[in-house]
């Protein structure tokens, strides 16, 4: 009897002890997992001061050029994205105006339309009526003519920016090479090959290269949009041009 109390007293304990380092394994559990979810919500930074602490540490040179090739990119791709939205016109609408100041007042009604409507099409449709008086071939090559001085409006600077695309990259390159160069320096001048000695090198070198990449891509977007929009407005010039010489050729019958 006495035996049977001792065994289930020694189980009791042992239950006893079983439920305490269970429950004590599931509040450390608890805890580190709480730790877990805590330590990185405090550790979190948001992504314009990773960006921030990415380019001071790929160091004042190349990065500070890389920067001014993405901000001079970007104001000349702002300036001709606002410029050409201004230039494109309604020239279906222009055209049907200039067509019933020819029938009603002629030449000079219809050239008066022109002056009070602005952007490239307009443009060209004043020079050729300019030259109407004299004869059709004359308002055509002045079409012509005049419609090459306002392509060259259009792309005006925009080789900047394909410019900046290229050297974006090239300068981020020329900066990884240069750090390579510095992490071997480094190496020979220790005589060992310790990896905390060139970390720091091969670090800067890759994060010059990223950046650079990242300049070209974004300066590559804005530079197809434009592209784009100038092949639009050219494309509307060309027929809006045949349109006018065809209303020239009507008025003169």
């Amino acid at each position: 009897m006495k035996r049977l109390f001792s065994i289930l007293a020694i189980v009791g304990i042992m239950a006893f002890g079983t439920v305490n380092a269970n429950a004590y394994t599931v509040e450390t559990a608890t805890t580190a997992v709480a730790t877990t979810f805590q330590e990185p919500a405090e550790a979190d930074k948001s992504f314009t001061e990773v960006v921030k602490e990415r380019f001071i540490e790929g160091g004042p040179f190349f990065m500070g050029i890389v920067l001014l090739c993405l901000i001079l990119g970007l104001a000349i791709a702002i300036e001709r994205i606002i410029y050409l939205n201004l230039a494109t016109t309604n020239s279906k609408k222009l055209t049907k105006d200039v067509e019933d100041a020819l029938n009603s007042g002629g030449i000079e009604a219809a050239k008066e339309v022109c002056r009070n409507t602005k952007g490239p099409v307009a443009s060209i449709f004043y020079q050729g009526l300019d030259r109407a008086d004299e004869d059709i071939d004359a308002a055509e090559k002045a079409v012509v003519a005049y419609g090459g001085v306002q392509m060259g409006q259009l792309e005006k600077n925009v080789s900047w920016i394909s410019l900046f695309i290229a050297l974006a990259p090239m300068l981020g390159f020329m900066g990884t090479v240069l750090g390579m160069i510095d992490a071997f320096d480094k190496i020979e001048a220790a005589g060992d090959m310790n990896p905390s000695l060139v970390a720091g090198g091969i670090k800067v070198a890759l994060l010059t290269t990223v950046f650079g990449l990242i300049v070209a891509i974004i300066l590559q977007i804005f530079y197809n949009y434009i592209i784009s929009k100038i092949d639009s407005i050219v494309n509307d010039m060309e027929d809006s041009s045949i349109s006018l010489i065809d209303l020239l050729v009507r008025h003169k019958k």
